[in-house]
């Protein structure tokens, strides 16, 4: 069986192609996180997965639930957006609309030259703060930033930056992590 990230490759490079060229890019990408968000947890998908349901159903379905979610391109407002779906249920790939969206993501942010930055820290950063880091990681990566942070009671101090696949790993816990390592050897 193939990962669903292989399976979801060529999907995403399609639709990616199909919303560049439109010139669309921000609303493929809100309708195909929010679609991606109801398939995450495999419940839909399980139900979707039944045999007694067509593929007609399943499509009314689905449009149904996106429009109920906002996700507007998959809510049957698109002819483009329609035909994906349908493409989707006729290969039993809709499970795999998680993996899309994420590939879909990262070509957005390839083109758009971004990247989403995770900045996890043990207490809130100041907007100071932020943006200090913000115009450090643009320096240093050469690509725009949109950063968001997030607060982890665990760590003792400091703070983990999550940029790609870059980690900055600036966080207490790593440092004494280091100091007991180099007192073992």
């Amino acid at each position: 069986m193939a990962d669903n990230n292989t399976v979801a490759r060529p999907y995403a490079l399609a639709v990616f192609e199909i919303a560049n060229e439109d010139g669309n890019l921000a609303e493929w990408s809100a309708s195909l996180e929010a679609a991606g968000q109801l398939l995450e947890d495999g419940q839909v998908a399980d139900f979707l997965s039944a045999p007694t349901l067509n593929n007609a159903r399943r499509l009314e379905f689905l449009t149904e639930l996106f429009a109920s979610a906002r996700a507007s391109l998959l809510a049957g407002g698109d002819q483009k957006a329609m035909n994906f779906l349908k493409l989707l249920i006729e290969n039993g790939r809709i499970a795999v609309m998680p993996e899309i969206a994420e590939h879909f993501e990262e070509l957005r942010a390839r083109i758009e030259n971004t990247v989403d930055v995770t900045v996890t820290s043990a207490v809130p950063i100041s907007g100071v703060q932020q943006q200090a880091i913000a115009t450090a990681l643009k320096q240093r990566l050469g690509r725009e930033i949109r950063l968001e942070t997030e607060v982890d009671e665990h760590l003792i101090g400091g703070a983990v930056i999550r940029a790609g696949d870059v980690v900055i790993d600036g966080s207490l816990r790593a440092r004494l992590d280091g100091l007991a390592n180099a007192l073992i050897k």
